[in-house]
């Protein structure tokens, strides 16, 4: 083991656990500018108003901006903030590139939706606005009207194709990098000692040993293990990876994003499907060992599990990570909102348990995911030898 002595477990162990309670100082523009109007009608309301009545719109003013963090949070955007200071209004941050394809391609910093005029960017003849509703791009026309659907609220503006590069694939891609320089350096490390790796990298050799021991031959077999280790291996690191960031400040959510588990089912899907043998369509379509008419009532039910099985594996994965997500913040905001040495103590401590669990629920998301995709490809590549019943 590269961390052999148990103090510098448990410092590891807490530093992870204390990461998700900093996210509060990733705030973005958009939140903070809402506050400072927000503040300001406070102001104008306790001219008119009793001392009472303004306590109820100080604690509804704070109710308000927690749930903007919130919102901040778990949802994607174009702009990346490492942290920001109310008081003096600063961000710091950088922006990142916007590419759009609207009858040719787009592209400018997305800094430019912050300092053009109400907002609007002009592109090639065309005006784009980025919604503060769902952090979406829109064209629009030169003065940034949005048009709102009168029962969702959501524009209903043409939007371009966005092939943008915004904080979830900011993090994809460094995921992407750092899993192609570790796992680089790994096999190097066994060619150059024989077999056995050295360096920082080899705490990763445990892990790939039980993907290989636990989760693939177990559910695959020997004969065919192979060809999906490849696979299982890159999507258990790269889901893990995600997670963990998802646990930092730095308030990325790539994992409890819709769009990201629903292409990773995708992939699980297609290679599933595409790699099974004969016997496994065969099993679906006319099912051996059972009587005919039961094949015709059981072939819809056997097609219909095709499709349940990946879409299991998108809301497994989503679901888990965004909860997790909304819990945290929201036990976080609690101490904000309590201001007292009673509540507030608890829901730090109560905030840092769930820290802790959030940590083994990010290891144990990807072995979910790991292992039911392994089973899938068992299940794809089974021989089976039925004899057909004779009435």
């Amino acid at each position: 083991m590269v961390i052999s002595r148990k103090p510098s477990h448990f410092i590891v162990a807490a530093l992870l656990a204390f990461m998700p309670l900093f996210s509060f100082a990733n705030d973005n523009h958009e939140a903070h500018t809402q506050t400072t109007a927000s503040q300001e009608a406070t102001t104008a309301v306790e001219k008119g108003h009793e001392e009472g009545h303004h306590e109820g719109h100080e604690e509804g003013d704070i109710r308000s901006e927690i749930k903007q963090h919130i919102n901040h949070h778990v949802l994607d955007s174009h702009d990346f903030t490492l942290f920001a200071d109310d008081k003096t209004g600063k961000h710091f941050g950088f922006p990142l590139p916007v590419i759009l394809w609207d009858e040719g391609l787009h592209i400018f910093s997305s800094s430019e939706f912050h300092h053009a005029e109400n907002g609007v960017v002009p592109s090639k003849g065309k005006f784009y606005v980025l919604s503060h509703h769902d952090g979406k791009i829109y064209r629009t026309d030169a003065t940034g009207t949005l048009t709102e659907d009168a029962k969702s609220g959501h524009p209903t503006n043409v939007r371009p194709i966005d092939f943008s590069i915004t904080k979830s694939v900011l993090f994809i891609i460094i995921t992407a990098l750092l899993m192609f320089f570790m796992f680089t350096r790994l096999a190097k490390s066994y060619a150059k000692n024989g077999g056995i790796p050295k360096g920082m990298v080899r705490i990763f050799e445990p892990l790939v040993v039980f993907i290989r021991d636990e989760i693939a031959i177990p559910n695959i077999g020997e004969k065919n293990y192979k060809k999906y280790m490849s696979y299982l291996l890159t999507i258990f690191f790269f889901i893990l990876f995600l997670n963990i960031f998802g646990l930092t400040p730095l308030g990325v959510n790539v994992t409890g994003n819709f769009t990201i588990t629903f292409s990773l089912a995708i992939l699980t899907f297609l290679i599933t499907n595409l790699t099974a043998n004969k016997n496994y369509w065969g099993h679906i379509f006319w099912m051996p060992g059972v009587p005919y008419l039961m094949r015709i009532v059981l072939a819809p039910i056997e097609l219909l599990g095709v499709f349940i099985k990946p879409f299991s594996l998108m809301i497994r994965l989503y679901a888990n990570i965004f909860a997790g997500h909304i819990v945290i913040m929201s036990i976080i905001g609690l101490m904000f909102i309590f201001k007292s040495w009673v509540g507030s103590p608890l829901s730090f401590g109560l905030a840092f348990v769930l820290s802790i669990l959030e940590i083994l629920v990010a290891f144990l998301q990807a072995y979910i995911f790991t292992m039911l995709s392994a089973l899938y490809f068992g299940s794809a590549n089974e021989e089976h030898h039925h004899e057909e019943a004779h009435h």
